[in-house]
């Protein structure tokens, strides 16, 4: 008997192991056949910059599978004679932190000219582009209207269009997905550089996708070419193109930090710690005045889908609330297929502000009447139904309808 209970434990372990192992080949060999626009470019469309003296707009992120530079790919490429660099907001190389202007520089490792596009000058000027034929921009995006690469891509797509110079899009992943889009839509009287046009906070889009959108919808008009990615699936998580996860910008550590990101960044609009200047940006969320215990209890009770909220106490190394010890919640995604940012962060800035109304406070207005707040929403009517007590409901249902009109504009320019 004790023969035939060892034989029936080692099949049952071979049949969990078998599936495993074959769901693993499965994915490696998917991997295999998905590519960047990079890697498109490189193995079949460098036509398109052959010959030509090239201005590159990229940061750390703009890497090939082996995570080299595509700046040093371009710059030892015997057919292409790469001209310039141009640097969204943290730079070319990353070493910039959030709104800190970056100069005019040489690329140390290059000797190339780097223009910043952040700060005084955020659209390239004719100048900076002078002797340049081709525009080329590779940048990972993190799927939130207000993040700013894509505003350094419209902008540059202005400057192309004015300078007759053809302007290049190498896409890369959503790590958000393709399929969901939420959020309110962008009022343009809330028009900044954390959100230039009417687009929902999750946009579900990659950045071709977006500069086609932006090309079109906003007659920007540039002579425009995305380089696809070939066999990229709207379904996918991040994880599943087989990608390392490069930082696009100090403060975006993990691929889980872009998860959250189009909620929990909402806290920025707020006198409430971010979790910047932690090891856990963006899922660390609060202050001083908070009761972590208090914060997640109320939080869990909302049972919003996949995602729970634990009690955490930190001390921000840096900006809000830096060196003071800080109490509040850990937002923890247990499903990602499920969870919903932007709904799961406008309740998180209800509840803090529900619950400590004496020292919650959003960011100060400007002589408009605007607080950064509602640049973020892109609207100032979320903010005053928080403040007169209105539900989350209630606020998702006022963004629905143009929700569903944006989608039906967004399905003209979806590449996959």
């Amino acid at each position: 008997m004790k023969k035939w209970g060892i034989l029936f434990t080692v099949l049952m372990l071979f049949s969990c192991i078998l599936p495993n192992a074959q769901a693993t080949q499965r994915d490696v060999e998917h991997n295999k056949r998905f590519k960047t626009g990079l890697e498109q470019l490189l193995n079949h469309d460098m036509r398109v910059l052959k010959g030509k003296k090239v201005g590159l707009i990229t940061n750390p992120t703009g890497v090939d599978r082996n995570l080299n530079s595509i700046v040093d790919v371009l710059y030892n490429h015997p057919d292409i004679e790469l001209k310039a660099l141009y640097g969204p907001e943290h730079g070319v190389r990353g070493s910039a932190q959030a709104g800190e202007y970056v100069e005019f520089y040489n690329d140390p490792k290059t000797g190339l000219p780097v223009y910043s596009l952040y700060g005084a000058t955020k659209k390239p000027t004719p100048e900076m582009l002078e002797g340049i034929d081709v525009l080329v921009f590779d940048i990972q995006d993190v799927g939130t209207r207000f993040y700013t690469y894509i505003y350094t891509m419209a902008y540059a797509m202005e400057a192309a269009k004015e300078n007759n110079i053809p302007f290049v899009v190498l896409d890369r992943p959503n790590p958000l997905g393709g399929k969901e889009v939420e959020g309110p839509v962008l009022d343009p009287a809330y028009s900044s550089f954390v959100g230039l046009y009417p687009i929902p906070l999750r946009h579900g889009m990659t950045v071709g996708e977006l500069a086609k959108l932006f090309n079109k919808e906003f007659d920007i008009d540039a002579d425009l070419k995305v380089v696809e990615m070939k066999g990229w699936k709207r379904s996918w998580s991040y994880e599943d193109s087989g990608l390392e996860w490069v930082l696009p910008s100090p403060n975006m550590p993990t691929k889980d930090t872009a998860l959250v990101y189009p909620g929990s960044a909402l806290i920025e609009g707020t006198n409430v710690s971010e979790g910047r200047g932690t090891t856990k940006p963006f899922e660390l969320i609060g202050a001083p005045f908070i009761n972590g215990d208090q914060l997640a209890e109320k939080l869990n009770k909302e049972a919003l889908p996949g995602v729970s909220f634990r009690a955490a106490s930190f001390t921000p190394a840096s900006s809000k609330h830096a060196g003071k010890l800080s109490h509040g919640v850990e937002i923890h995604v247990k499903d990602e297929k499920l969870f919903q940012p932007v709904m799961t962060g406008i309740t998180l800035v209800k509840a803090i502000h529900d619950l400590y109304p004496n020292d919650f406070a959003f960011r100060a207005e400007d002589s408009r009447g605007i607080s950064f707040f509602d640049l973020l929403t892109g609207n100032g009517w979320v903010r005053e139904y928080i403040e007169t007590g209105r539900t989350v409901d209630e606020i998702v249902s006022r963004y629905d309808q143009e929700l569903e009109d944006f989608k039906d504009v967004r399905k003209k320019y979806l590449l996959y």
